[in-house]
């Protein structure tokens, strides 16, 4: 029978399989670098060692070692880079294999999982006959160093993979702990299986050595003197852990797809046939309470073509924009009313990026005439190709014409996802402050500014004006000259001071007798107007 209640209010513990790789780290590097099992093999983490195989550790090498000394002791270590992508990419199968005989599996971490015994238990007859099917499962995937540890609750049953490891018994690396025995079995492990450090320390000085010690304390005491912390450690040590397995769920199928029998070989028999799965896969998407803004169409004919295209929307995708979507792409820039060269035999629509449905919502005043222009570009677009649409978006950059970026129109802008090269969010020293202005030259244009002798105003390479500005002008043929009102500057802008091929500009603002203000540009003695304000 089951544990009996703890008698503190907790849920009594739930027996539990927990299954056990040892070493998984360097099982996984083993099998992605085609290495032989019994390599001397080390993981190296922050230039340390993260886990190594047990060649490595006949000779001496244990974790936190760093590189020089680990190959010190062992000097065919081979060394490679931690990656925990890896480990769980590799753990994956396992997982996969262990869900195909047993439902509602927890991966702990890679390597580690953990499965409901009551149910399994009951189906395969014992939990002897249940950890029987899970090796010889594993097994058949090449898996053959598990242990598996069957007790009440998920820290006894991991304790009890543990002492698995150490029974030597190669045919059955196993150990069942009957249920409500999980006290005795604790009884007698160090406190360092609890991993808090701080409260183990503390508890030895009091004299408590064990988990047995621990458990023996009253609750009520223990969670008065060491908190919420020290509550939930006893009763880990106690045996009446009620830390529930919480099945991993798999990811909502948010795609869709459409096969047609006969293929179809109009464009509005095909934009009619796929309205309703359009509405479909936007209503899943609605029930998970997101929204597509990246879509990817893949269309697929019958003569074995494939049309793959990803389409972005400024807000998101309803089922009217998946459908022009589709029919946009067959279309491309042929007549809408000319047929396909073959017909269309399947359409899989899949939603590349998904962002929450709460941060997409209508406005006070609905977005009918923001729509309207969304859909007239978008059709250009279509016709034109994806760049002939631009929009602008500003940039970081220390000239104003580098902060200014065109992008098709619908694209994310760049760097969204930290992929800006010139990401507007860094320091940028030298820039202009706010406000900027008003019109910027697509090219810089030639100017002249002198002082009141007529002499051109230069600055030395210490910053230093050679005489204050008196007369300017902008243009390729020199025009008039103006007055300069007042001015400002200069602020020099250094950019690459590293590379011989460095620029190093000053900045001035110039205001002319109506008014008006120029920003101009001095570059190896020669000026340069930049922009304007109005």
């Amino acid at each position: 029978m089951d544990s009996e209640p703890p008698g503190d209010g907790s849920p009594p513990a739930t027996r539990t399989l927990l299954l056990w790789c040892p070493d998984w780290p360097i099982t996984a590097a083993l099998r992605e670098h085609s290495l032989e099992a019994d390599a001397a093999l080390a993981l190296m983490a922050k230039g340390e060692v993260f886990a190594c195989s047990p060649a490595a550790r006949q000779d001496g090498v244990r974790r936190g070692l760093r590189v020089r000394e680990a190959q010190a002791r062992c000097p065919h270590l081979i060394c490679l880079p931690y990656d925990p992508d890896l480990d769980q990419r590799s753990f994956e199968p396992v997982t996969a294999a262990v869900e195909a005989i047993l439902p509602g599996v927890q991966v702990l971490r890679p390597g580690l999982c953990a499965v409901r015994a009551k149910g399994p238990s009951r189906y395969y007859g014992s939990e002897e006959k249940l950890a029987s099917v899970v090796f010889t499962t594993l097994a058949a995937i090449g898996l053959a160093d598990v242990r598996i540890g069957i007790a009440d609750g998920l820290f006894a049953a991991e304790q009890a993979a543990r002492v698995a490891e150490e029974t030597d018994d190669a045919d059955a690396p196993l150990c069942i702990i009957p249920p409500g025995r999980s006290p005795w079995f604790l009884s007698t492990f160090p406190l360092d299986v609890l991993d808090q450090p701080k409260l183990a320390v503390l508890l030895r000085r009091l004299g408590i050595r064990s988990l047995g010690d621990f458990a023996a304390l009253k609750a009520a005491d223990v969670r008065n003197r060491f908190g919420e912390e020290g509550a939930l450690a006893h009763r880990m040590a106690s045996g009446i852990d009620s830390a529930a397995v919480v099945p991993r769920l798999p990811p909502p199928q948010l795609d869709s797809a459409v096969d047609f029998e006969p293929p179809l070989v109009r464009i509005d028999q095909l934009a009619f046939a796929f309205r309703m799965s359009a509405e479909a896969f936007v209503g899943r998407l609605r029930g998970a309470g997101l929204v597509c803004t990246v879509l990817r169409v893949v269309l697929s004919s019958d003569s074995g073509e494939v049309s793959e295209r990803t389409w972005q929307h400024p807000r998101w995708f309803d089922a009217d924009d998946v459908v022009d979507r589709v029919r946009w792409q067959l279309q491309g820039g042929r007549n809408a009313d000319s047929g396909l060269s073959s017909g269309i035999t399947r359409v899989h629509v899949d939603p590349v990026t998904v962002e929450d449905l709460g941060d997409h919502a209508d406005g006070l005043w609905g977005t009918g005439p923001d729509e309207s222009v969304h859909h007239g570009l978008a059709r250009i677009q279509s016709m034109l190709g994806h760049g002939a649409v631009l929009t602008a978006i500003i940039a970081g950059g220390r000239l104003l014409a580098d902060r200014r970026v065109y992008i098709p129109w619908g694209d994310a802008p760049p760097g969204s996802a930290g992929t800006l090269p010139r990401d507007r969010n860094l320091p940028w020293p030298g820039r202009l402050p706010g406000p900027v202005p008003a019109t910027v030259f697509a090219e810089p244009v030639p100017a002249v500014v002198v002082d009141a002798a007529g002499n051109g105003v230069d600055v030395d390479g210490r910053g230093v004006l050679s005489a204050d500005p008196a007369f300017f002008s902008a243009g390729r043929n020199a025009g008039p000259r103006w007055p300069v009102q007042s001015w400002a500057g200069p602020w020099p802008i250094t950019e690459r001071w590293w590379d011989p091929a460095g620029r190093v500009l000053n900045r001035f603002q110039l205001v002319d007798p109506s008014g008006s203000a120029w920003l101009f540009l001095l570059e190896d003695h020669r000026w340069w107007a930049e922009a304007t304000y109005d």
